[in-house]
């Protein structure tokens, strides 16, 4: 079996489907436009404790194979944490679910060359949506327009911490 025959058995066991449904139709709105598809990056995994996140919508934003890397520092050694789209669902599904999580971009910073698109999107996360921020980041997201839609080919993302403020470059202007 390949490996796209392969990820689509897994994501089908990990999104919730009717019976005899067909794989999500994307939003004309969510991949026509660059601004659509970060906005909905952003929406898919935001909501209330309680709420389930819309993960049939988000799989419709990826190329087939898409990684995510979260990156961290464990014993003052940088870590990278790689998942596919199923394994990342099956890591935050929970917390997100059980104590409410709202992400939203603050700034980007996006270069383009021809149909690829580079963007650096920093982030703000609350637990509710009118709440403290909790912690910001960057997100690394790597786009492309296949003539008829934008697609994210892989996303990785760092947080803000003790030595490791957001440049100037990445913030809102003051």
């Amino acid at each position: 079996m390949g490996r796209t025959s392969m990820l689509g058995l897994v994501l089908a066991a990990l999104i919730p489907t009717r019976v005899g449904a067909q794989a999500p139709t994307p939003r004309p709105e969510d991949v026509s436009t660059l601004d659509g598809i970060l906005r909905a990056f952003y929406d898919v995994i935001s909501g209330p404790a309680g709420q389930p996140r819309q993960w049939g919508r988000d799989s419709t934003l990826y190329i087939p194979g898409v990684r995510f890397v979260s990156l961290d520092v464990r014993e003052g050694r940088p870590v990278a944490t790689v998942a596919d789209h199923g394994e990342y669902i099956a890591r935050t599904d929970r917390f997100f679910v059980q104590n409410g999580f709202f992400e939203r971009e603050i700034h980007r910073v996006a270069r383009r060359f021809g149909n690829l698109v580079h963007v650096f999107s920093t982030y703000e996360s609350r637990a509710t949506a009118a709440g403290p921020v909790q912690g910001r980041g960057v997100n690394s997201i790597e786009l492309f327009w296949d003539g008829n839609r934008w697609w994210i080919a892989g996303a990785q993302w760092d947080d803000e911490r003790p030595g490791n403020p957001i440049p100037s470059d990445l913030l809102p202007s003051p």
